[in-house]
């Protein structure tokens, strides 16, 4: 239900997948890849945001890595090509990148824009929450947020992370850390999710929860048509 378009960023162009909903857009959401490039499930994710209303951009953050990268997470050989890559990703020239993609939706008419990521993409969302023009910012499993918590007091807009307990990427210490920090911000809202692994939503991954992804997802909806639409 998606086609690519060029976005035009501040270190040169790169592509981007946007799916468009049936009717009038709500709003804009930029969907920010994990580890794997703008893949089948990334694209899904896309496709479901546009089928929730939304004008949903998914910018192809590994432009500078390697061409058109789009792998699964389903062997050995291409987890470790993924890590290589996301290793060798300039991670603020890719928050350039999504601010970047902000502005391409608000060319294309949305009013409002959010960012919404995965994993790596988490990471990013809450740093582009930090640091870009963004409405209003999700994180899944964000990876190295624990890291980033000195650039809280840049959130001027509403944040909404999910956190799975049991992450085999994330130690609980640093999940604690990401809860206590920015417990006492009203514009952060922390959904934990105590029984859940590492990208419990991806589908067709090894932590996949129906269950779990629904409650998150219906979350994450809730959030956009507060905060976007």
């Amino acid at each position: 239900m998606g086609e690519w378009i060029e976005i035009a960023g501040p270190d040169g162009p790169f592509r981007a997948y946007v799916a468009r909903p049936a009717g009038t857009p709500k709003a804009a959401v930029v969907a920010v890849q994990e580890i794997f490039g703008v893949n089948a499930v990334m694209r899904g994710k896309a496709d479901w945001l546009a089928r929730e209303g939304y004008l949903a951009i998914a910018p192809d953050l590994f432009w500078r890595v390697g061409k058109d990268i789009d792998i699964t997470d389903q062997t050995e050989a291409e987890w470790k090509q993924a890590i290589d890559y996301m290793n060798a990703l300039d991670k603020n020239a890719a928050v350039t990148d999504v601010q970047a993609a902000i502005t391409a939706a608000r060319s294309m008419g949305a009013s409002k824009v959010g960012v919404l990521g995965y994993c790596m993409g988490g990471y990013l969302a809450f740093l582009a929450a930090c640091r870009t023009d963004a409405d209003a910012s999700v994180a899944y499993h964000g990876g190295g947020i624990h890291t980033a918590l000195d650039e809280a007091a840049g959130i001027k807009k509403p944040v909404l992370l999910h956190n799975p307990m049991k992450d085999g990427f994330i130690p609980v210490e640093a999940l604690n850390t990401i809860r206590e920090t920015l417990k006492p911000n009203p514009l952060v809202t922390i959904y934990e999710y105590a029984e859940q692994d590492h990208a419990f939503t991806r589908e067709g991954g090894a932590h996949y929860d129906e269950a779990a992804k629904q409650l998150a997802d219906g979350r994450t909806i809730a959030f956009l048509n507060e905060t976007l639409a």
